[in-house]
């Protein structure tokens, strides 16, 4: 199965739940056509009785009904014409947003290690830009579809009643403009489909360069920024020329065939009218049939164009929604009594299987235990952390959480039980209080000041605007990244976790505050089992345990005082952070 006939169909399957609209569409349409095809009739019995008016003299009797009923059509065309698009749009509307949230639902559900292999700016691309062309294209296609049957099969059954012999030669010669048709648009849609993806690799380099213009002005990349966009835009534009180009061929092809289907009716139809075996009246009314009758494959033909991007815009949406989401965890069991015991055995883990990085990976956590990370960058302490939090698997061995061992428990309860602090902060757009209150929706005004003043920006926070009802734009806003990241502090302070993951969690604060977050996190930590990532070793003296770890493995472990002695790997770390040795 093709591309195209495949994505149709997934397509198609959206429209199903809206069957009574499309019938009702399609009723509407059927009356929209008749009353079309019904006025040239009206119109043809005019011009005969005013021409029998002309030659006889007198008046005609019969013209004002006639005129009347044309009047009638005209107004039944315009209501049935509202009421079908009506229809349309409410089924295509509604068949779009189904699509958009099973999108985003599968979205949800992917693995971390998706949503790290593509760009951000193409996963937005593909929920807003792509499923909008969509729309675009569906809207007049399933328009121009529906008038169009039914306008042909009525204006052909209207030709054969009124001449066998010409409406022949309509029949015959215009399904050649539908096969010139079809021919343009079987080779355009890798086109649209190529236009489509550079599209979306544009907008992912503008979400990442608007995301990070602070820095690209630091490193004055601004010139080289501008480059690489013009080189996207430029392809861009050729792509979407050349897409257009070849579709749009195909309208002036069926127009030149229609107008010599047309030019033969009417060079036929005259030499009846002068045989005597036709009416003028009979020639307007079948030249308006032939014109109606042409007239779908024209416009059919005229939003291919916009069938093929929506046809390409619609592999990629229905691409990410069979995307193959994280493991169903259902059945799996739950931690309904997090005593902060944590147990990993012979783990071992990579992102990419031919580059090992963490492997025999042994560990044993007492309750309420502060454990240390540390080590050289890119050693696999935050991979270590990711695999606690089951953001990825492990590939073999077993890492057991509470008795519960972490590929057979939910991820919801995984994560429960832990609170993160992370270097990289993010705050959702929304008041001060909704984003403490993130991880505890029903948490009151009482409890967020509480936890706002142990972590230090309750006096910040008074400071602003509106206090805690003041708004923050996207990623915080205008707070700097020290006050963002006391605001993700007092988040976590305020569930109060029965485990807690601080990875670097003061690096963006000030020396005298950290000192302060420091005491208030040393009595958050007590009683609760605590992994803590740091590299300033001076934060983490205090520490139960302190784990060194060196490509992907624990090659020392013990107290600060301990390793210091042993003048070992840690050691020298620690001495050359601080010149101690």
């Amino acid at each position: 199965m093709s591309d195209k006939s495949s994505t149709l169909r997934g397509l198609m399957k959206y429209f199903k739940p809206c069957r009574t609209q499309l019938a009702a569409a399609l009723v509407f349409a059927a009356v929209n056509v008749a009353a079309t095809l019904y006025a040239p009739i009206l119109t043809g019995r005019a011009v005969d009785m005013i021409a029998e008016m002309i030659k006889n003299g007198g008046t005609a009797d019969g013209l004002m009904p006639a005129l009347a009923a044309f009047a009638v059509t005209v107004l039944v065309t315009a209501v049935s014409q509202y009421v079908m698009q009506l229809c349309l749009n409410k089924v295509t509307f509604g068949a779009l947003r189904d699509l958009r949230r099973d999108a985003f639902d599968n979205l949800s559900r992917l693995p971390l290690s998706y949503i790290d292999s593509h760009p951000k700016g193409d996963l937005i691309s593909r929920l807003i830009s792509d499923v909008e062309q969509i729309s675009d294209g569906l809207i007049l296609g399933f328009a121009q579809l529906f008038t169009g049957v039914v306008t042909i099969i009525g204006t052909l059954a209207f030709m054969l009643s009124i001449n066998v012999k010409i409406a022949l030669i309509v029949v015959f010669l215009t399904p050649v403009s539908l096969f010139a048709a079809r021919y343009i648009s079987r080779n355009t849609f890798k086109f649209f489909r190529e236009q489509t993806s550079v599209r979306g690799d544009l907008t992912a380099f503008v979400e990442e360069m608007t995301g990070n213009q602070k820095l690209v002005k630091a490193f004055a990349h601004e010139q080289a920024a501008e480059d690489e966009f013009a080189a996207l835009n430029s392809k861009l534009q050729k792509t979407s020329v050349k897409a257009i180009f070849f579709s749009s061929l195909t309208n002036p092809t069926t127009r030149f065939v229609n107008g010599l289907v047309y030019a033969a009716v009417g060079i036929v139809g005259a030499l009846s009218v002068i045989g005597g075996g036709f009416s003028v009246g009979q020639l307007s009314c079948f030249l308006t049939y032939a014109n109606q009758y042409t007239k779908p494959f024209n416009e059919i033909s005229g939003v291919i164009t916009e069938l093929q991007g929506a046809l390409a815009c619609a592999k990629r949406v229905l691409d990410l929604i069979s995307e193959t989401p994280e493991s169903d965890d259902s059945a799996c069991a739950e931690i309904t009594h997090a005593d902060g015991t944590l147990t990993a055995e012979h783990v071992c883990f990579s992102y990419n299987k031919d580059v090992p990085l963490i492997e025999d990976f042994d560990l044993r956590v007492k309750p309420g235990q502060r454990i240390a990370i540390v080590g050289p960058t890119g050693c696999g302490k935050t991979t270590f952390i990711n695999l606690l939090m089951r953001f990825y698997d492990v590939d073999s061995g077993r890492i057991m959480l509470c008795g519960h061992e972490l590929t057979k428990t939910k991820r919801d309860s995984v994560r429960g039980v832990y609170g993160m602090v992370l270097q990289e902060t993010w705050l959702k757009t929304g008041t001060v209080r909704e984003n403490i209150a993130y991880g505890k929706p029903d948490a009151t005004l009482e409890e967020i000041i509480s936890a706002a003043k142990r972590a230090h920006c309750d006096s910040f926070i008074r400071k602003l605007e509106n206090g805690y009802d003041t708004v923050l734009g996207e990623d915080g806003g205008m707070l700097s990244a020290g006050q963002k990241q006391l605001l993700c502090i007092a988040r976590v302070m305020l569930s109060l976790p029965p485990m807690l993951i601080l990875d670097e969690a003061t690096s963006s604060i000030d020396t005298r505050t950290e000192i302060l977050i420091q005491e208030a996190f040393a009595e958050m930590m007590r009683g609760r089992t605590s992994f803590i990532i740091a590299h300033r070793l001076s934060t983490i003296k205090s520490a139960d345990r302190i784990l060194v770890m060196n490509s992907g493995k624990i090659i020392e472990q013990g107290t600060h005082a301990e390793l210091m002695d042993k003048n070992g790997f840690y050691a020298g770390l620690y001495n050359s952070q601080y010149d101690n040795g």
